[in-house]
């Protein structure tokens, strides 16, 4: 039992950045990641063993965040979720600084899998695979998701916002 409070211990703080990316709020996100472990906890007998512990919590928490937002139909927006990190003696170029603050704002406009899928296997470093078994899709479609988020992203970082498709309607 020590080695699972071990990981459980050791996925919290990865837990948390990606429940923050998805609620953007950090006191929203420290309840969702108790939900969830709540969750997972209760349902420790239905997890495969031979299946991937931080895959399996993250489909958790994904499948919770879900599920409030639907329950809640409204979804908060924090403008000062990427402002809140401490100073550092590294004074960025303002050249930099306004490029990371253009892609920051491009990220929060991507839908809310994009923004999951990126985080996933950007940050997190879960492979394919894994991000497949949690969205419980095949390898392809988190291939082809994934390569439709990261085109958003550079659109939406170069300006280069495309109006939606209007169909007419006879």
């Amino acid at each position: 039992m020590h080695d699972i409070d071990d990981q459980l211990r050791e996925l919290i703080p990865r837990m948390r950045r990606f429940a923050v990316s998805l609620t953007r709020n950090p006191t929203s996100a420290d309840d969702l990641v108790q939900s969830s472990l709540e969750k997972a906890l209760t349902a420790w007998s239905d997890k495969r063993p031979e299946g991937d512990l931080r895959a399996w919590l993250f489909a958790i928490l994904y499948r919770q965040f879900l599920d409030a937002h639907r329950r809640s139909r409204r979804y908060r927006r924090m403008l000062d979720f990427f402002t809140g990190a401490s100073e550092d003696d590294y004074q960025p170029s303002v050249e930099r600084t306004v490029v990371a603050q253009s892609t920051l704002q491009a990220f929060e406009g991507l839908n809310t899998e994009q923004r999951a899928l990126l985080l996933w296997i950007s940050v997190e470093g879960l492979s394919y695979k894994e991000v497949a078994e949690i969205l419980d899709v095949p390898i392809g479609t988190v291939m082809s998701r994934l390569s439709r988020a990261r085109q958003a992203l550079r659109q939406l970082s170069d300006g280069e916002i495309t109006p939606p498709a209007l169909r007419i309607l006879k």
